[in-house]
């Protein structure tokens, strides 16, 4: 590489196309941007085990169906379409109402049902098969 190239790549400023990291500053972008993607995408898989699991565990304590603000049943459609949903529509709309879109946890709410106790988080194992009684 010829001295003159050599110094202009060294004193090229940061991002630009003549970088010496040879990245063109719109790449930068571009990768950030897939890995926040990317990231999102993962806590948001992480948010659904996370939910599948909590109702997995109250399957097996018996209150899966059960709103754990007002203990109220939730109605079966709604289980058909969100099947780990926790509240019924009128306690969700309450919730939105006050928290916007975070997220109920059995821990924000006293409530009829809690989430998975600390000693049995590690033990959970649920069968749907009828013949475990």
């Amino acid at each position: 590489m010829s001295g003159m190239t050599r110094d202009t790549i060294r004193n090229a400023p940061e991002g630009s196309e003549a970088s010496g990291s040879g990245q063109h500053q719109g790449d930068a972008g571009s990768d950030a941007y897939d890995r926040d993607f990317a990231l999102s995408v993962l806590a948001k898989e992480q948010d659904a085990l996370y939910e599948i699991e909590q109702a997995l565990y109250r399957i097996k304590k018996g209150t899966y169906g059960n709103c754990e603000i007002s203990g109220h049943k939730i109605p079966i459609a709604r289980l058909e379409a969100i099947p780990f949903a926790r509240l019924t529509v009128e306690e969700q709309a309450n919730w939105e109402k006050e928290y916007g879109n975070r997220r109920f946890r059995p821990s924000d709410e006293v409530g009829f049902s809690g989430g998975i106790p600390q000693e049995d988080e590690d033990s959970v194992t649920v069968s749907l098969d009828d013949d475990d009684d």
